[in-house]
């Protein structure tokens, strides 16, 4: 069983092809529904200006929600970090989107599931760890602080956000913020809620 697509991109007609046993795997990865995965594929192929079955930074920046979002670019940025390359397969995009989907109630004890608040958290803390060294420093939690409020705050305000950020959250007093750090002062709040996109099915 092929799920076929055809669009025309300037004249031209273009089909790609999903088979249902990668529809079916796509399933196990990442809980979305058959008819969710369609939807998507239909999405991403359309994001594919290249129609090579990948998607560049450029083709994500097209997508006027990430391209008005202050941190937009990091949003991208973390889609790449599975892969070494410059390029992203449907795979590895709706593993990442997976993290978006919201957390089944009666799964919300799966540790292991991709949209776990685990891995919620785990994206969420990417999104300050610039370096990628799993610590968040004082000055990447102001670059990104910066991102998101623009010129709205000053310097000063900045830093005095990312002094007090850091304070109440490093508990070994290395002045950065570690994983299991970023975990335990992000308990309180509803990351289940607040990373969590309704895909339609």
């Amino acid at each position: 069983d092929i799920v076929h697509f055809r669009f025309s991109k300037m004249g031209s007609r273009a089909s790609l092809l999903l088979r249902q046993e990668e529809i079916e795997q796509i399933q196990r990865e990442t809980g979305f529904s058959h008819n969710q995965i369609t939807r998507l594929y239909s999405r991403f192929t359309s994001l594919d200006k290249g129609q090579n079955g990948a998607l560049s930074r450029e083709d994500f920046l097209r997508i006027p929600e990430l391209a008005i979002n202050p941190l937009g670019e990091r949003v991208v940025q973390l889609f790449f970090l599975e892969g070494e390359d410059e390029q992203v397969n449907f795979r590895q995009y709706m593993r990442t989107l997976a993290r978006f989907r919201p957390v089944d109630p009666n799964q919300k004890n799966d540790i292991d599931g991709v949209n776990s608040r685990e891995k919620k958290l785990e994206f969420a803390f990417r999104m300050y760890d610039l370096d990628q060294d799993s610590k968040i420093s004082r000055d990447e939690l102001l670059q990104v602080l910066r991102m998101m409020v623009g010129v709205n705050i000053s310097e000063e305000q900045l830093g005095s956000i990312a002094d007090r950020t850091i304070l109440e959250a490093d508990t070994d007093g290395d002045q950065r913020i570690s994983f299991e750090e970023f975990c335990k002062a992000m308990e309180r709040s509803e990351v289940e809620q607040k990373m969590s996109v309704r895909f339609l099915d």
